[in-house]
Order: C-alpha cells, then structure tokens, then sequence
C-alpha cells in the first residue's frame, strides 16, 4: 500500500469531479483518472475486460458503421475526453472486471486484499478509467478487452468472481443483474408479463424470474425481432408466446397483445431492449393500473411520461435501477439453477 495516499475523499467520489463543479460523478462531464496515488477511500483495480451497456454499445457501434478499429477509436476518444466511458448519447456505460492492486487504508475492514478478481457493479459512466490498449473488441457480445486502469468508490458496489462461473460470462451476466431482480419484485402469481427483448441477456433472465413468479396461472409474451434469436427462446421454454414485432411499432405491438389476451393486456411490461422510441409500444401494451420496468438505458423518460399523459394511460412506470439488494448473487443462481440457460450463454459469453 502506497505510503502516500491522499485523505479525507468524498465516499461518492466527489473528489474526483473535475467539472461542472457541485455534481456527482455519473453527471459530471468530466473526473479525474489519475491514480498515483490514490485517495485512502478508493480501490485500484488492473482492468482487463470492459462490459459495454448494450444501449452504449449498439450506438458506438452504429456510429462506428461496424468497424472495430472506428468502435476503438471512439471508446477511446470519450474516456480521454470524461476520464470514464461515459457514452454522451445515451449517458450510459457498462462495468468491468480487474484485478485489486492497491485499497485504501479506510477500506481495509472490507477483507479486500491485492489480486483479489473483482466484478464492479457500478456503471463505467462514473468510474475513473484509463486505457493503456485495447486488446480486443468482441462485437456480438459488447465486451472490449484492455489493458487499463479504475478506481472504485467507498460506496462503490461490487462482487468478487464467483468460481463456478467463466469471468466473461459471471461479467456479461453481472452487467444486468438489476433487471432479473427487480422482475422477482415486480411480478405477482398469476401475472401476464410483456418482456420487450426478450431474446436479449437481460430479456432471458427476467424471462426465467417472470416464469418462476407467475406459476402455472400466469402467462409470459416474449418480443423477439431476430428470428434465430426468437427460435432459442423458444427452445428455452420461458415464454408461453414468443411474437416477431418491431418494439418501435407501437400500434402494432399493442394490437399483438391485445390479441394474445382478449383485450386484458399485461399486468407488468419489462422493457429490455438496447434502441430508442420503444417507450409508447410498452406503455400501451400495460393495462390500466398496471406496471411498466424501463431496464433499458435507450429510454426516454420524458418520452414515457408525456407519451402516457398524451394517451390518457394510467400506469406505473418505474427506473431500471442497476441495484437491488442481493441481485448478484441473485442472477449468477439462475445458471446455477437452470442448465438450458448456461449452455445457451455460455456459447454467447465464454
């Protein structure tokens, strides 16, 4: 441990905001990545493996045109440019996993020690980062392979890898174990359920929850838009009803489901998908009083609230928040409980 760590470190990083000054470190534009030394609040990590947010990672991608020398380029260009990968289109980022190199002397009761394998669970778009090289850009699953550096923050949350599990895969699954937690929440016995990309990592998880929660009384209305995609859904047997519609096409998502339940719609719709302008396609898709999980970092939330006000629909709509108590541990038991659902991933993640 460095001698010379500096003291007295705001324990939300507040320390590191460089501007606009009086913010914290998510919204800042840009924080401070220079980590000799560090604050005697915060844990030095050698980072190895980025997890892109899909939303992030579909729109570098787009904008990119699909060249992994331009994906470089530009994840590069915003960690330079905010000391953090900090997507200015769609304010998200992802989380990483490193190995610890130095911890803070307050932080010394957490029984952390050096070369302890780390999993954060805080987004990249407020975690000091520096990237010394990209070694690889793995596209299809919106992983980047460095040779860099982070810090995380007293309050910062993370889980050590877990070691039934391949790191890149407890890392993929990890990046969205907010959303199978929250669906555990959110859904009752007996539910119909929407899930907008459901065909995605974070659509099958909360697939998997949404069954176990629903029981044999409940229903569970898959969207796909890929149709191989749709075909291993299926093959999973999460979904009662598995449907090909553009999640962007309101009117047609909502006479879909309509159809599907003689006009009752769904009592929760978890939206999971990685594009924009999919808020109004959700929103009716609820039946009155019902709930609406915005997962998805591409939401507009000025969209949803004034897209429901506009079509006189009175529903619940909650944030996708990334945390929930337990939902590690939570989401990495799903692969251990259902054998189908590691295969698959593990394909996709190792």
């Amino acid at each position: 441990m460095s001698a010379t760590q500096k003291t007295n470190g705001s324990p939300y990083g507040l320390h590191r905001v460089i501007e606009p000054e009086g913010v914290l470190p998510q919204p800042a534009l840009k924080v401070d990545n220079s980590f000799d030394p560090i604050w005697d609040n915060e844990i030095l990590l050698d980072v190895d493996t980025l997890n892109v947010d899909s939303a992030s990672f579909t729109q570098i991608k787009k904008e990119a045109e699909g060249n992994t020398e331009k994906i470089g380029e530009i994840i590069c260009r915003i960690v330079s440019e905010r000391g953090k990968l900090h997507n200015p289109v769609t304010g998200s980022g992802g989380m990483f996993m490193g190995r610890i190199i130095e911890t803070g002397e307050k932080l010394s009761d957490r029984n952390l020690q050096e070369g302890d394998y780390l999993v954060s669970l805080v987004s990249l778009s407020l975690t000091p980062l520096v990237i010394n090289e990209i070694r690889e850009i793995k596209p299809d699953i919106d992983q980047v392979v460095i040779d860099g550096r982070a810090v995380l923050f007293e309050s910062g949350i993370y889980a050590k890898m877990p070691d039934d599990l391949p790191p890149t895969l407890a890392l993929a699954v990890l990046d969205v174990c907010g959303a199978p937690a929250q669906t555990a929440r959110l859904v009752q016995e007996g539910d119909t359920v929407v899930i907008l990309g459901a065909t995605g990592k974070s659509g099958m998880l909360c697939a998997y929850e949404a069954k176990k929660k629903t029981g044999a009384g409940g229903r569970i209305i898959g969207f796909g838009h890929t149709p191989s995609k749709c075909d291993k859904l299926e093959e999973l047997g999460l979904c009662d009803a598995i449907v090909k519609v553009d999640a962007e096409n309101a009117p047609e998502c909502f006479r879909t489901v309509s159809d599907i339940t003689g006009g009752s719609m769904a009592d929760v719709v978890i939206n999971c998908v990685n594009i924009p302008d999919t808020e109004m396609a959700s929103i009716l898709m609820c039946r009155e009083g019902g709930t609406v999980y915005f997962f998805s970092m591409a939401t507009s939330f000025t969209k949803a609230a004034l897209g429901a006000e506009g079509v006189g629909k009175d529903v619940n709509m909650i944030i996708g928040n990334g945390y929930v108590k337990g939902h590690a541990e939570q989401a990495l038991n799903i692969l251990r409980e259902s054998r189908p659902l590691r295969e698959l991933y593990e394909t996709l993640y190792v």
